[in-house]
């Protein structure tokens, strides 16, 4: 089995070569807008009591919970543990020095 090295040949490859090139580069675009976020300092945690409303499992072990906070406004949180729906729980509010703001279930 030879290998083209033709023009012919790299101009039948390209869109796969270009459509993996870009998913490889927004795949590593992503991770650095994560790590940026998780390298940045919490300014403030504050707790607030919410209200598990569903849940939604996905591929992976986490599960994203709907959870209605004490003013009424439903936030989805994401945790690795069971929770009961209905169930009344304590959320932590996390703000980091960006202004970046996200929910935690309280250990």
């Amino acid at each position: 089995m030879s290998v083209s090295s033709t023009f012919e040949g790299l101009k039948r490859n390209a869109p796969g070569v270009v459509l993996f090139g870009g998913l490889f580069a927004i795949m590593v675009l992503l991770a650095q807008n994560k790590w940026t976020r998780d390298a940045i300092p919490i300014r403030s945690i504050d707790a607030v009591d919410a209200t598990i409303e569903g849940v939604y499992w996905d591929k992976t072990s986490m599960s994203h919970y709907g959870v209605f906070l004490e003013n009424k406004v439903l936030v989805f949180v994401d945790d690795d543990k069971p929770r009961l729906i209905g169930s009344r729980v304590r959320l932590e509010r996390v703000t980091r020095d960006n202004g970046f703001v996200f929910y935690r279930f309280a250990e």
